[in-house]
């Protein structure tokens, strides 16, 4: 359960780790969070997405049918929707936290990442992505490039909101009737410092008898 104020998918995201990429505390403030999922039947698959800021509002959800040859290409496929439908709804400045369990998607995203960090573009990690997605993948590419930073976490599939929503897409098709809106993150309260002056410093204007040292 999420803490209040807090958004659920920040806290799986939180408590996941995020492929080739360091993973300090203060990374984990993303302003949004989106975790899709994609799913594959001989009888028809489907796409899942959920987007919600960092104080928990969510900004949308989405389930649609799809056919996709296999599980890889809905992976890749529901990864580019729920770009697309954050990217119609949050400001380029945004800080966004990816959320995917599928370990070669996540890796990937990171490492298309850190190649736009890099002199030369270069990834620090080969990407091979499956040849059916090859179309998706360049609009997952300009959809990362279109944000102010983005981070990928892998996490579980019994675990991902996302899953029953390409699971069962007609189930949950009631989900696209809801109106779109565009949704800011509350701005958070600034934090009291904790750091504390050294004693040379702290006892300067005390009513100690002796001068303090420099």
């Amino acid at each position: 359960m999420a803490a209040h104020g807090r958004s659920a998918l920040r806290d799986l995201f939180d408590e996941s780790p995020t492929p080739h990429i360091a993973h300090p505390p203060r990374t984990h403030h993303r302003d949004f969070y989106v975790a899709t999922d994609g799913s594959f039947r001989e009888s028809g698959g489907g796409l899942g997405a959920v987007i919600e800021t960092r104080d928990g509002t969510r900004v949308a959800r989405v389930a649609t049918t799809d056919t996709p040859p296999d599980n890889n290409v809905a992976e890749y496929r529901a990864l580019h929707l729920g770009l697309d439908v954050l990217a119609a709804r949050a400001p380029r400045d945004a800080a966004v936290g990816v959320l995917i369990d599928h370990d070669a998607l996540a890796s990937n995203v990171n490492n298309a990442i850190l190649a736009t960090q890099h002199p030369d573009g270069k990834s620090p990690r080969p990407i091979s992505v499956p040849a059916a997605t090859r179309y998706h993948w360049r609009g997952i590419q300009a959809r990362l490039c279109g944000f102010d930073e983005v981070r990928a976490a892998r996490i579980d599939s019994d675990q991902n909101p996302a899953h029953p929503l390409a699971n069962a897409p007609e189930q949950y098709r009631h989900v696209n009737r809801k109106p779109e809106r565009c949704v800011l993150p509350e701005t958070p309260e600034p934090t009291a410092s904790t750091e504390f002056p050294p004693p040379s410093r702290a006892d300067r204007n005390g009513t100690g008898g002796g001068r303090a040292s420099d």
